[in-house]
């Protein structure tokens, strides 16, 4: 008996998971949809808990890492607790650096700190910057600017407003997100399995469902492949599913912006058969 956890108030248009539900009924697995953060609900009822849908976290991250601690010892969690720990903040793109992983040129802005926007992109000749949370997703509290003008006033406001509390990462802006899109590539039991394309609308740089974007197959190119798979064998821990989400860097190389490894989106849509593996991974990790 499995349980796929999920959030209050998921999206009406998330469906994907209907096709990892469809390979679980064929295979005869029953499986509940519980609410992460519903007292009520007894992990211990369950073999394994598979985190999907739980899009609310980066809200409340501590209590969403207290809930991951004692579901763990309830039961199974996967992905594991030490990988959801250390997947929960950004930092993560840190060690992936120090293991060799080519990642998107980073400035830290730690919490509690004061931090001068244009001074830093100037040291850095950023010419475009890009401000994102290190605990976020689905584009919270993103921001791009001009190093230049009126927008890098915009951002040193940002910035000060959301300092105090959280830290943040400053970015060069990587405008191949609008013309060529994010490149993900999805990994089922340490296996590459399928990858998409996804493209903001035209002018946005936001490649989430939630602001209009569209996503389509995509072959990697050899060098994206090879980056994608560096990128999930330098996790020390075996991972049951993990997205590496890619764009062009300001050479022209491919480098990670995220590795995915609590709640992403999969897009099963794209290859069903990816739903089936899961479940087959699933199923191999209760007997």
């Amino acid at each position: 008996h499995l349980a796929l956890a999920t959030c209050r108030n998921l999206p009406s248009w998330e469906a994907d998971d209907r096709f990892l539900h469809d390979a679980l009924r064929a295979a005869g697995v029953s499986f509940d949809v519980p609410v992460w953060s519903d007292p009520a609900v007894d992990w211990t009822r369950y073999d394994v808990c598979l985190i999907r849908t739980t899009w609310d976290y980066q809200d409340r991250r501590e209590e969403f890492l207290v809930w991951a601690e004692r579901v763990s010892v309830e039961t199974m969690l996967l992905n594991p607790l030490p990988i959801v720990r250390w997947n929960s903040h950004k930092s993560y793109l840190r060690d992936l650096s120090v293991r060799g992983v080519a990642t998107a040129p980073t400035e830290w802005l730690l919490a509690g700190t004061r931090a001068d926007v244009a001074g830093l992109m100037a040291a850095r000749g950023w010419e475009r910057g890009f401000l994102k949370p290190a605990v976020g997703a689905t584009a919270r509290e993103t921001m791009r600017f001009e190093a230049e003008g009126e927008t890098v006033a915009a951002a040193q406001t940002h910035v000060d407003r959301l300092l105090p509390n959280e830290d943040l990462l400053l970015q060069p802006y990587l405008d191949q997100v609008e013309s060529a899109g994010e490149r993900s590539a999805i990994f089922i039991d340490g296996v590459l399995s399928h990858c998409v394309r996804k493209i903001p609308v035209p002018g946005d740089y936001r490649v989430q469902d939630d602001f209009g974007a569209s996503d389509e197959p995509v072959r990697l190119t050899a060098h994206e492949r090879d980056l994608a798979e560096r990128a999930v064998t330098a996790v020390p821990e075996p991972l049951l599913y993990a997205r590496v989400d890619m764009l062009r860097g300001l050479d022209g190389t491919p480098c990670v912006t995220e590795l995915e490894l609590i709640e992403p989106s999969l897009f099963f849509r794209h290859d069903p058969a990816a739903a089936q593996r899961l479940a087959t991974g699933l199923i191999a990790r209760t007997r």
